[in-house]
């Protein structure tokens, strides 16, 4: 008869071994829950996506459930690091592997996807064949440009020539819009779009930010997703004299092109404006400001971002979100520039 306690401690021993002490699926750490039919161990949060695959997996906490000495023992035998050569063995480069901070939705088709469509063990060409075409073809439903009303578009992805084109009708010839993908970025929005699979990509149209608010009705999307968003949400702006009325905008700060874009709502498809962040050895700081002198602004949380040209003022609503903002700001300065970062730093003072 198995002993409660043996058990138990037996598993948080198995827990702290490498490759264990990672969540399998999203690799937060000190992960207590598992699998016991998968012989994973996982995150609270990703074990909830493990309970929607009641046909393939079964999770148990390690520490508070009774566990039986086969569990214990499958444990044991398989673990996350004989899990991975299993259920990851044929996972295309390109394919993103959702960390702990990603959005539930990505991290629940990868879940999916790795163990109950079971993409990635080489046992079903199908799905590798999809990965590597030189053309994956996907009907998405895309949000017109100046309404809310979502038609249904053909995406067509070349690997060939590694761009995006969509189409606005099944037998169009040419495309709508013909996206590089080096200049492309998308990532899962589903509570801004209002669909658990929404996803926006946003692209360079005319040196200008072009966003493609879309959805696919069971989750297939677009294979390659990046997520280079660190922090958006609402501020207000004031002018460069700092004399004009604060006006609330829709704020995005892209860490990979250190660019602050801004727009009048989160569904905007071309962005109002763009400020570029550079590094703090060229000028650029962040710092608190108050908000008693600011004119016509409701909120009262400000923020003073210092760059060689300009001195631009936002306010937050919260503390709290001024914080978040801060780090942010802060996380992008102390990076390096490099000399891609030079050009989009002046390509930018040019449209101004």
């Amino acid at each position: 008869m198995a002993s409660d306690s043996r058990n138990n401690k037996i598993l948080l021993d198995l827990v702290q071994q490498p490759g264990n002490n990672l969540c399998a699926d999203c690799a937060a750490p000190e992960p207590d829950w598992a699998s016991y039919t998968l012989g994973v161990f996982v995150c609270l949060n990703c074990s909830g996506m493990h309970r929607n695959l009641f046909t393939v997996s079964k999770v148990k906490s390690i520490r508070l459930d009774y566990w039986e000495d086969s569990l214990v023992q499958f444990m044991k035998e398989r673990g996350n690091s004989a899990a991975r050569a299993i259920f990851e063995k044929c996972v295309p480069a390109f394919y993103y592997r959702p960390q702990h901070h990603d959005c539930i939705v990505l991290k629940e088709q990868w879940i999916r996807a790795k163990y109950e469509r079971r993409e990635f063990t080489g046992e079903k060409n199908d799905f590798l064949q999809n990965y590597t075409l030189d053309l994956f073809e996907s009907t998405l439903w895309k949000k017109g440009r100046d309404n809310k009303q979502y038609l249904r578009r053909i995406f067509l992805l070349s690997q060939k020539d590694f761009t995006l084109r969509y189409f606005t009708k099944e037998d169009s010839k040419v495309a709508k819009a013909v996206i590089s993908m080096k200049d492309l970025n998308a990532h899962f929005q589903p509570e801004k779009i209002g669909h658990a699979h929404g996803l926006q990509i946003s692209y360079l149209e005319d040196e200008r930010t072009r966003n493609l608010f879309v959805y696919h009705e069971n989750g297939q999307l677009i294979p390659q997703i990046t997520t280079h968003c660190l922090m958006e949400g609402y501020m207000e702006k004031t002018g460069p004299t700092q004399r004009e009325p604060f006006k609330k905008r829709w704020f995005t700060l892209c860490s990979v092109t250190r660019k602050l874009l801004y727009f009048k709502s989160p569904l905007d498809a071309t962005d109002l404006g763009a400020v570029f962040i550079g590094s703090h050895d060229h000028g650029y700081s962040v710092s608190e400001s108050s908000g008693r002198c600011t004119r016509s602004g409701r909120w009262r949380c400000g923020i003073t971002l210092e760059t060689p040209s300009r001195q631009f003022v936002f306010m937050c609503e919260q503390e709290q979100e001024r914080r978040q903002w801060m780090e942010a700001f802060r996380k992008v300065i102390l990076q390096p520039m490099t000399p891609e970062d030079y050009a989009n730093e002046a390509t930018l003072r040019r449209g101004k």
